[in-house]
């Protein structure tokens, strides 16, 4: 019923730059928190940003004055402009919403399929 889209992965040099988006579709009553984990091989899943429908951020140490987070609530989408990328910050990235259904309110998570990022020269 809820569908998370991403899209904006790739191979890109360190210090390069990539934007992340993710749309959400489906049976939406509405979008609370929208947000991106990150996952790399052998190591545990990790947020990196949160934002909540009012638009306040919250970021992992390890991006903060790197990475920004951003929602279009019109077009329930949210964006992870990630700049001057580090080799640490290859993973596979996730979209991850709290949303409410309809018609009925229901409470619940939704997670995208995931996108790879890696940092590379």
């Amino acid at each position: 019923q809820v569908q998370l889209v991403e899209s904006g992965g790739g191979l890109v040099q360190p210090g390069g730059s990539l934007t992340l988006s993710c749309v959400a579709s489906g049976s939406i009553y509405s979008l609370l928190v929208m947000g991106w984990y990150r996952q790399a091989p052998g190591k545990q899943r990790e947020l990196v940003a949160a934002i909540t429908s009012g638009g306040t951020p919250n970021y992992a140490d390890s991006v903060k004055g790197r990475f920004t987070i951003s929602r279009d609530n019109a077009k329930n989408t949210v964006y992870l402009q990630m700049n001057s990328l580090k080799p640490e910050d290859t993973a596979v990235y996730l979209c991850y919403c709290n949303l409410e259904t309809r018609p009925l309110r229901i409470r619940t998570d939704s997670w995208g399929q995931g996108t790879q990022v890696t940092v590379s020269s």
